[in-house]
């Protein structure tokens, strides 16, 4: 048969195949390579507030000690402990919000069908973001108005700086709703009581 010029159709279908296999694959490892970023970023929140935890429970006790103990009490535990659990609330609130183990009541949203439930399901991540947002937007201001104040028991440090896990927890909380709404929720981990021997 002499050549026309034009391609086969079914040289034309494998192309199209070959393509979609292709973009799949580069799809693939762009979501890979998001997941494999929001996970890093879960993860150092998770040591931020671990961390500040840690702190806070040999902070508050010294302070207790120091004043019912030593019968001298020391200044600076209380201002820290809060200092640590503006910390501890803004990076475990982020993580809290990709992890799905946030406190939410859902009896009236699974009453309603599926096409409901994803209205609503919408609707709460359009909240969570304005709430994210909010964050950011006058947490940044906040910091920027207390930058060169200073806290009386911590003279060295700007009030500022111990505002800045608002806009950077805002922030955060941000991108995992946008992780969530354009690859998906991060896979589950399974819960330790499955595996737990009864």
């Amino acid at each position: 048969m002499p050549h026309t010029g034009f391609p086969h159709p079914e040289d034309v279908q494998g192309a199209v195949r070959r393509e979609a296999r292709t973009v799949s694959a580069t799809d693939r490892s762009m979501i890979g390579l998001i997941r494999r970023v929001m996970d890093a970023l879960y993860w150092c929140c998770a040591i931020v507030a671990g961390f500040a935890l840690v702190l806070i429970t040999i902070v508050v006790p010294w302070g207790v000690f120091t004043r019912y103990v030593l019968h001298s009490a020391a200044s600076w535990p209380e201002p820290m402990a809060i200092l640590l659990s503006i910390v501890l609330t803004f990076f475990g609130a982020a993580m809290g919000v990709r992890s799905g183990q946030h406190m939410r009541v859902t009896v009236l949203r699974d009453l309603l069908p599926r096409a409901l439930r994803l209205t609503v399901d919408l609707a709460a991540e359009a909240l969570l973001a304005g709430v994210a947002l909010f964050m950011v937007v006058w947490g940044v201001k906040l910091v920027q108005v207390t930058w060169f104040q200073v806290i009386a028991e911590f003279p060295a440090l700007s009030v500022g700086i111990t505002y800045l896990p608002i806009p950077i927890g805002g922030a955060v909380t941000l991108l995992f709703i946008a992780e969530r709404l354009t690859i998906g929720p991060p896979p589950r981990e399974g819960d330790w009581r499955e595996a737990a021997p009864d």
